[in-house]
């Protein structure tokens, strides 16, 4: 008799331990960087990122990255910290960033294969190209972030986050881009 409620305890405390570990569980969020660190990124860039995001995870190297060249002095055809242009900017965060070579040249990174990405569908890396010398040409690249936002080498204020938003870069708009792989 103690050999057959015994047994049946030991199946009852086993059904027990199966179901409740085929409970589901919401997936606790895991701290990918520091939060000081997001947060330090997050000011300086004027965009909302996230230490749980996957996304914002998977390019926080291009927002440490640029967030170091934000200030340096625009010079034509410079590629250092004393100054650089935009499409050495550009040059640079590829190679240090994405560990690809890209053209020097605004006009021949326009002309690289790519996808071409409407503002809605862009992503953190993609490129931004405009029309800022008054013609129809393109002669200005950017490097999208995240929420509208850009980064670039102006010529008035060196490496500087901007919106798409802003009349000026509505108005000189031609395309986004997405290296193919």
């Amino acid at each position: 008799m103690f050999r057959v409620v015994g047994r049946c305890v030991s199946v009852f405390i086993l059904l027990v331990v199966l179901l409740s570990s085929c409970g589901t569980q919401k997936p606790q969020g895991k701290l990918l960087y520091d939060p000081r660190e997001v947060a330090e990124l997050s000011s300086k860039l004027g965009i909302g990122l996230s230490n749980i995001d996957k996304d914002d995870d998977r390019n926080m190297p291009l927002y440490a990255e640029v967030s170091q060249w934000l200030g340096v002095p625009y010079r034509y055809a410079g590629l250092s910290r004393r100054g650089l242009d935009c499409s050495g900017f550009a040059y640079l965060i590829y190679q240090k960033v994405y560990r690809k070579s890209i053209p020097r040249s605004t006009t021949d990174q326009s002309k690289m294969k790519m996808h071409n990405v409407s503002k809605g569908g862009l992503e953190a890396g993609d490129f931004v190209f405009f029309a800022t010398s008054g013609r129809n040409k393109i002669s200005h690249v950017g490097i999208y972030l995240k929420d509208g936002r850009f980064v670039h080498a102006s010529t008035s204020n060196g490496v500087i986050v901007s919106h798409l938003d802003e009349e000026y870069y509505k108005r000189t708009w031609k395309k986004g881009g997405r290296l193919k792989k």
